[in-house]
């Protein structure tokens, strides 16, 4: 694939997701309730597009129940598990330029040094980081992408909104993630290297990582939950405070969740929950 060509897939896809914000922020709008309780409820949620999102969220799980969720069932099953861990460490790692530039940016440079540590120590002892070496030596992970930046530097999150295949995001955090799209190392090399079928393949197996480490997580929520999808938008919304915040306390305490990120959050503040969507 030529550079015009290259150029010309990632301004679609960049439109492709703008078109969407654009239509959901335009379809299927819930009307503001005129009851004062109703209203601040509804304000609470954030969900002005709920019909769309709850029609997206329907797509999203059919996907999953048809391919993602086998798929993370065979993987599972079929590895052993210091292989899924290897996977899961290695993906990690690939990540880690993009972290500390998210570290750098947002003026936590000795979170930067932990990352930069961290990928020096992972990519050479470590194997690539198939092992996390650093981790053995007391540097644990963590992890940040641009949706967090932009919140560190004001942007406020927007409505909430359901991606097709991507899930549970807002405005802020789909450019973070366009964002990432764009300038990840990984992602510029594949492009240079008319591979960026290795993008893909990367996607796919991080979300199949994903999703087997929290098969059982998902399916106790969807059975206990009164509403999953509700369930799954508080969840996400939560743990993205958290995250912005570092796990620090603030005065709406995030509850456990699920986090999309293969790489778990640093403990030196406090005690990190479960990862949640």
């Amino acid at each position: 694939m030529t550079r015009t060509s290259q150029f010309s897939v990632l301004t679609r896809f960049g439109c492709a997701t703008a078109l969407l914000l654009a239509f959901a922020g335009l379809a299927g709008c819930a009307s503001t309730p005129k009851d004062a309780a109703a209203k601040a409820e509804f304000e609470n949620d954030n969900d002005p597009i709920e019909p769309f999102n709850r029609a997206m969220f329907s797509f999203n799980k059919q996907m999953d129940g048809m391919f993602l969720r086998p798929a993370a069932v065979i993987y599972k099953e079929a590895l052993p598990e210091p292989i899924q861990i290897g996977v899961h460490n290695f993906l990690a790692n690939l990540r880690s330029p993009v972290v500390f530039a998210n570290d750098i940016l947002q003026g936590e440079m000795d979170r930067a040094g932990n990352t930069a540590s961290r990928f020096a120590i992972n990519t050479t002892v470590g194997v690539l980081g198939v092992w996390d070496a650093a981790a053995h030596m007391g540097i644990e992970g963590h992890s940040e992408d641009f949706g967090q930046t932009f919140a560190v530097w004001g942007a406020g999150e927007g409505f909430y909104i359901v991606l097709p295949f991507l899930g549970p995001s807002n405005p802020r955090d789909t450019l973070g993630l366009l964002t990432e799209w764009f300038v990840d190392p990984v992602n510029i090399i594949a492009r240079n290297e008319d591979a960026e079928e290795w993008i893909l393949v990367r996607s796919l197996v991080t979300g199949v990582d994903f999703r087997s480490r929290n098969l059982e997580t998902l399916d106790e929520l969807e059975r206990t939950s009164l509403d999953y999808y509700v369930a799954i938008r508080s969840l996400y919304r939560q743990r993205r405070v958290d995250e912005i915040n570092n796990g620090k306390p603030t005065s709406d305490q995030p509850a456990p969740g699920i986090s999309y990120e293969p790489e778990k959050q640093e403990k030196s503040t406090s005690p990190s929950s479960a990862q949640a969507q």
